[in-house]
């Protein structure tokens, strides 16, 4: 009897490979003259290695090049140089897939569904309502302080990917959950000047009607073969599930959202509908560099986002949904997740 696949991966597992987005970090570095073996420093990693395009890393050893690279190069524009590079990328068969993607909203669910591969620290969730799209950033598997490097590449890939598949540059409007830093200028070079920090979440945000936008010189027929080639790929590998933030982020949402499962979800119900103790994914929280109160306030903070931006629901409407009985504790909760009260964070993201 064949072992099934795990229902989720976590950071210590190999699946990122070398070759791919660290090599493009390796890369950058050494246009700048770092040496390789100081680059590689504590990654367990050596650079013949990487040459021979089978090397499998983990989580924690990306990380721990980021920081060598961060600290070697010293500048302020390591992040956005690196996220040039990433997006449509040489990632084999899910990289052709985003090169002829037939507009953005195409490019978009191939980025969601091909994530293991183009984007495998961060996960990109899209919302969609009637002015905007939005695309979410989220860390997939715990990445701590290097969230901001890697939410710069990320916006920067994008960014990037669309002007040259587009021919135009989109107007693109940001928002970062990090306080503004000193080197705003970098921003405004590789993003736009329509950035905003200090903001509950991470995320792009487009009028909608650039979503069906024709791309020019996307192939419809290579487009369609690449992304099932990929996706065959994936499957092999037992590659498809989800990172185990994302799992518990996906169930943590779908209570929340049936009117009929909204009764409290504490550690020990989500730790028993997975099977494991609350000890055991308490312990595998803290390992991914959060815990289970900081996973749930996300889910709320983004589902309340959504009813208040999207849908227009009063406060007393986004309690009710959220399961508070009391729209004063509700205030102090909404203030404690996103450091603001909603009559104060709603106009400045509208």
């Amino acid at each position: 009897m064949s072992a099934q696949p795990n229902p989720w991966y976590e950071r210590d597992e190999r699946f990122i490979q070398a070759h791919h987005q660290p090599a493009c970090l390796i890369d950058l570095a050494l246009t700048r003259g770092i040496d390789s073996h100081r680059l590689l420093r504590g990654t367990g990693l050596f650079y013949q290695d990487i040459l021979t395009g089978q090397q499998r890393i983990c989580t924690e050893q990306f990380l721990r090049l980021i920081d060598n690279a961060q600290q070697l190069q010293g500048s302020d524009d390591c992040s956005f140089l690196f996220g040039q590079q990433l997006l449509p990328g040489h990632y084999g068969h899910a990289s052709h897939a985003l090169r002829h993607a037939q507009n953005l909203s195409q490019a978009l669910e191939r980025l969601v569904l091909l994530r293991r591969r183009v984007s495998p620290l961060l996960t990109p969730r899209v919302r969609l309502d009637d002015k905007f799209v939005y695309l979410h950033w989220f860390d997939s598997c715990g990445t701590g302080a290097r969230e901001v490097f890697l939410v710069e590449a990320a916006m920067t890939a994008v960014t990037a990917m669309c002007r040259w598949l587009s021919g135009e540059p989109l107007p693109w409007q940001y928002q970062l959950r990090h306080t503004q830093p000193g080197y705003i200028e970098q921003y405004w070079v590789h993003l736009g000047e329509d950035v905003r920090f200090s903001c509950p979440q991470n995320l792009m945000r487009l009028p909608r009607e650039y979503l069906v936008k024709s791309w020019p010189h996307a192939s419809v027929t290579v487009g369609q073969v690449a992304e099932q080639a990929s996706l065959h790929e994936l499957a092999a590998a037992n590659e498809l599930a989800p990172s185990i933030l994302d799992a518990l982020f996906d169930h943590i949402h779908d209570h929340i959202s049936q009117s009929r499962m909204r009764q409290p979800l504490g550690l020990e119900r989500l730790a028993e509908a997975h099977g494991m103790s609350a000890a055991t994914l308490k312990r595998k929280l803290k390992r991914h560099d959060t815990q289970f109160q900081q996973q749930l306030d996300q889910v709320r903070t983004y589902i309340a986002l959504d009813l208040y931006l999207s849908k227009g629901f009063s406060s007393d409407e986004v309690a009710a949904y959220l399961n508070f009985n009391d729209r004063a504790n509700f205030r102090r909760s909404f203030k404690r997740w996103t450091g603001h009260l909603p009559s104060d964070l709603i106009g400045r993201l509208a």
